[in-house]
């Protein structure tokens, strides 16, 4: 006789009985609803304690994981992706002439019929958590999905179809089967760049074609070139998903585009504006399921990561970042609210774009056509009883005035400023026609950042550097090694994966402040800073290149505006 499945959770999971007849009064008043997705709900036991239980109860075996090298992909593959998603099943493999098949719902026989029947084979069940299922499904359907390569070769002046369907925003790529040429390789030039982890799709229109360019790591790479024929059609393409005026062709244009790439929200943004050669497009990819980082993880040294810590726990002041355009100054600013974020504190942002959504924090989206600007909105906050606010950036003295007198009054201020370093921001606020005393009084820290691109860890290798190298970054050569990636394919051949800060912190002490006052340039504040034991740029640079992180090449690149 067969355990009941509240006795077996009782007894294996230690749910308590007064919960188990909670769950059971619950079931008696909703019906259809299995007792196991009850406790899951009410966060008495995980979904994968349920299944390991029903898997118990019923003598199945359970797999709480398995390694995806041990799946035939082409047995997987043989199943529409539709019935693996929908019911929540994979054939794993054939041992003889039984097929091995993974499901999180074990007791779905009409399901598991079907799928004997579309093997034509006798099937084993195993049961497995439903997010290990839907994992192995995502991995083993991206491998069967079109290279931008293989779509390419498939386009043909015959069997293109008028591009009417529009691609449903919450469709994943992996789940269309549409076969229109030009709609396939759309997707597979997204699927692919989601997989590379670009942050851009630039479609260049050129006299003889169009080029297809990914921004990976900050850096443009050539990904494939579309023949000048095909360009309308996939320029119409990407408009039509982005709910664009596909009969506009000589004004610019934004759109946006959201869809699933394997079980992933992808949001994107598309910017279009008419060249010489055609209209030409960029796509800025946010997976909406990454999250935000922390300060911890953004590069910065240890000292760095501690005095930056104490600056964000400050009550009132302004904390501004600098740097230029796709400098992760953004990155710096959430990972700062995630860290100070919690329910007795009220954070207020304004924002051009809102990039990431952070829970518990109040973010605005800056609309200039309805007057909604970063001053106006600044206004608006500062009604609403804050106690930290965010300014997406300081672009002009109305804006720099509120925040300066936010930061006066009680509130906490993070901010960024387009300048090359840290002192430059405060010469910047004062060109702005900001009076000294204000500066002086509300800022409490500047930080300088830039990103530099990380070594791959699977190729990277060391060297013996030369006193020439050594040189033109001011270290003396002490023996220890550089590293250098050689490329390989886990990085594109490029040598680098990911990339992080490096930070130059300058705080804004008394000193700082009669220099300030005293309308001093922007190179007497940081040699004065840097006597007092501030880093800059290229030092924290020349750090990473000792630690193995980065190589001389990169650091050289993103501060040759310190030399």
């Amino acid at each position: 006789m067969r355990p009941k499945i509240g006795q077996i959770f009782i007894e294996k999971h230690g749910l308590t009985p007064e919960r188990l007849e909670e769950a059971l009064a619950s079931q008696k008043a909703k019906t259809g609803e299995r007792i196991g997705e009850i406790l899951v709900r009410l966060n008495y036991l995980s979904e994968e304690t349920v299944i390991e239980a029903v898997a118990h109860q019923w003598d199945i075996p359970f797999l709480p994981s398995i390694n995806l090298e041990k799946i035939d992909a082409k047995l997987a593959q043989s199943v529409p992706i539709s019935f693996a998603k929908k019911y929540k099943m994979l054939p794993l493999r054939q041992i003889g002439r039984t097929v091995q098949i993974a499901t999180s719902d074990p007791l779905n026989t009409a399901a598991i019929d079907d799928l004997r029947l579309l093997l034509k084979a006798p099937v084993q069940v195993i049961a497995t958590p439903p997010a290990m299922v839907q994992r192995w499904i995502n991995k083993i359907y991206e491998q069967m999905t079109d290279t931008t390569e293989q779509a390419i070769s498939d386009l043909s002046e015959e069997n293109l179809t008028p591009l009417s369907q529009q691609l449903p925003e919450t469709a994943d790529l992996l789940d269309t089967d549409d076969e229109a040429p030009i709609i396939r390789l759309m997707n597979s030039v997204l699927f692919e760049a989601s997989k590379q982890r670009a942050s851009d799709i630039h479609f260049e229109p050129f006299e003889n074609e169009m080029t297809v360019r990914y921004r990976i790591d900050g850096m443009l790479y050539n990904i494939l070139t579309v023949p000048k024929h095909f360009q309308s059609s996939l320029t119409s393409r990407i408009k039509i998903m982005a709910g664009m005026n596909i009969a506009e062709k000589r004004l610019p244009q934004d759109g946006r585009i959201s869809i699933r790439i394997g079980g992933r929200e992808v949001d994107i943004r598309v910017s279009d504006v008419p060249t010489v050669h055609g209209e030409r497009l960029v796509l800025r990819l946010l997976d909406k399921t990454t999250l935000v980082l922390t300060l911890e993880d953004i590069g910065f040294s240890p000292e760095g990561l501690a005095t930056f810590s104490r600056l964000v726990t400050r009550t009132h002041g302004i904390i501004l970042v600098t740097g230029p355009t796709g400098s992760g100054k953004s990155t710096t600013l959430y990972a700062s609210l995630q860290k100070i974020n919690s329910p007795e504190k009220n954070i207020i942002t304004i924002e051009d774009p809102i990039e990431y959504q952070i829970k518990g924090v109040g973010q605005i989206q800056v609309n200039p056509k309805i007057d909604l600007t970063f001053a106006n909105g600044l206004r608006s906050i500062l009604r609403q009883d804050p106690d930290v606010i965010m300014v997406g950036e300081i672009r002009d003295v109305e804006t720099a005035a509120i925040a300066i007198h936010a930061s006066l009054t009680g509130h906490l201020v993070f901010s960024t400023l387009h300048t090359n370093d840290s002192a430059g921001a405060i010469t910047r606020l004062l060109d702005m026609g900001i009076e000294p005393f204000l500066v002086s009084s509300s800022v409490l820290a500047i930080v300088a950042q830039r990103l530099i691109r990380v070594l791959c860890q699977a190729c990277k290798t060391p060297y013996d550097p030369t006193e020439e190298e050594a040189s033109k970054l001011g270290v003396k050569k002490t023996g220890s090694p550089f590293y250098r990636g050689k490329g390989c394919p886990a990085c594109m051949n490029t040598g680098f994966h990911g990339r992080m800060g490096i930070y130059e912190i300058l705080l804004v002490d008394d000193e700082i402040r009669a220099l300030v006052l005293a309308k001093m340039d922007a190179n007497r504040i940081k040699a004065k800073a840097m006597s007092k034991g501030m880093l800059t740029l290229r030092e924290e640079g020349v750090r990473k290149i000792l630690e193995g992180i980065t190589t001389t090449e990169e650091v050289l690149r993103v501060t040759h505006d310190e030399i």
